[in-house]
């Protein structure tokens, strides 16, 4: 189905409910869409963050603990 499709189908079924039908789509059409944005948001701070040199230097670092100074393995 076309995005085209989907958007039409959508507003045929909103124009025929109620107000606060229609109302409670609307809340609903605003929290995916800002859960979209943070998620765009997240993956482009990943970006960058992969891309940058800020952690570069504790690959250079000895290892200051190892496995053998656990006390208990989960």
């Amino acid at each position: 189905m076309t995005r085209k499709t989907i958007i039409d189908r959508t507003l045929k079924v909103i124009n025929q409910l109620p107000e606060e039908k229609a109302e409670e789509i609307s809340i609903f059409a605003d929290f995916v869409m800002k859960r979209f944005e943070e998620q765009q948001l997240n993956e482009q701070l990943l970006q960058i963050n992969q891309k940058s040199n800020a952690y570069e230097f504790l690959n250079d670092e000895e290892d200051i603990y190892s496995v053998a100074d656990l006390k208990e393995i989960y």
